[in-house]
């Protein structure tokens, strides 16, 4: 079964969230406050498969929250859940290391379609893990299979899973041109219930940590009104 974090300080929407995810057979620990978040992820172990993160809340805020689960584990599923509509919420979210967020009000359908899919997502990357080998090459980077970890010249760099499973797809796909589409779908799962920007934020952070000048990258170029093409450096 797996698990899941709540983190949302009205108690109706709290409860409405643990109901219907209790009813689709998640197992769910619900608290009130960033603060009881973080403490349930510790004394747990940190054996969460999703935490859902409320992002406006009194004392530590859920931007806090997820910044501090992320640098904490690299591998659970974070979703935000915002009663603002404005898009820098939804790209801070994503830049702090989230995974997707929700905008209230939701519906029972697209809670659980958001949750599913990256409870998939968590559950594809534990089961690669144990089945990939070997390594990628491209210029300066090796990408190392079997431990999902990225060296740039020798040196590790700090990838959330989401950002390697990018990673990944485009050293198998050097110097092709991937719409934003198919890279959703390859990461998200073809029932992801939400929108092509998490692609674009999530390659903004990746180039923030791979890019020599992000603002002019070099590796992961732009197909204008298209997506996004890997270039390596050999051609």
């Amino acid at each position: 079964m797996k698990r899941i974090i709540v983190c949302e300080d009205e108690a109706s929407i709290r409860e409405f969230i643990v109901l219907n995810l209790n009813r689709s057979g998640y197992e769910v620990t619900d608290v009130d406050c960033g603060e009881a978040a973080i403490k349930a992820f510790e004394d747990a172990g940190g054996e969460f498969d999703v935490a859902l993160l409320d992002i406006m809340m009194p004392g530590i805020d859920g931007f806090e929250v997820c910044k501090r689960l992320r640098e904490m584990s690299d591998k659970i599923g974070i979703i935000m859940l915002s009663a603002k509509s404005q898009e820098m919420d939804k790209v801070s979210s994503l830049m702090m290391g989230a995974d997707d967020y929700i905008t209230k009000p939701f519906s029972v359908t697209e809670l659980i379609a958001r949750v599913d899919a990256v409870c998939r997502r968590v559950s594809l990357t534990a089961g690669r893990t144990a089945d990939l080998s070997g390594t990628i090459s491209s210029g300066p980077f090796v990408i190392d299979l079997r431990s999902r970890t990225l060296r740039k010249n020798g040196e590790p760099v700090d990838l959330t899973q989401v950002e390697y499973q990018i990673m990944e797809y485009f050293l198998k796909n050097q110097n092709t041109a991937l719409d934003r589409m198919s890279i959703l779908k390859h990461i998200w799962g073809e029932s992801y219930y939400g929108v092509e920007k998490i692609v674009d934020v999530n390659i903004r952070r990746i180039r923030m940590k791979i890019e020599d000048e992000p603002s002019n990258p070099k590796y992961i170029t732009t197909i204008w009104g298209y997506g996004y093409k890997w270039c390596s450096p050999e051609g």
